[in-house]
């Protein structure tokens, strides 16, 4: 594999200092590449490399081909039922975007340059266990928080 093409896919990976907790908001800002497929947005139990099982309390898949949002969480290293239900299809090719993450009690709300886009109801508990954040695809990251 060469240099270049290991930097372009290794993406973010950020620690979520103390775990997540209620009224929380994690912020990604980015720029979607010119021609993208997907964008992986992941809020997991701690920083690994993709083939250990942590459990993911968020997966955020952003298909750019099927215009979908789909998410997920996986306990005890099983997938749960993904969701895919959304308002409207925010992300364009070598578009900004601001995308925050607010956790709320019962669930995670997704935003959009400020539009609600999604819910998504927690489904790993204890949310303070939280504390990776995994961002990876077609995007150039303009900011983290």
């Amino acid at each position: 594999m060469e240099e270049k093409d290991k930097k372009e896919n290794e993406g973010y990976i950020g620690e979520i200092k103390g775990g997540l907790r209620p009224s929380m908001k994690l912020v990604v800002m980015g720029i979607v590449h010119k021609k993208p497929q997907s964008i992986e947005v992941t809020v997991a139990s701690r920083p690994q490399e993709e083939d250990t099982e942590g459990d993911v309390g968020l997966q955020l898949k952003v298909s750019f081909k099927d215009k979908a949002v789909q998410r997920n969480a996986r306990l005890a290293g099983k997938w749960g039922r993904s969701e895919n239900t959304i308002s409207f299809f925010p992300f364009a090719a070598g578009e900004s975007f601001k995308m925050e993450i607010v956790c709320e009690h019962q669930q995670f709300r997704i935003l959009v340059d400020g539009q609600p886009l999604c819910g998504f109801t927690h489904r790993h508990t204890p949310l303070a266990s939280l504390t990776a954040l995994h961002v990876l695809g077609d995007l150039q990251l303009t900011k983290v928080a």
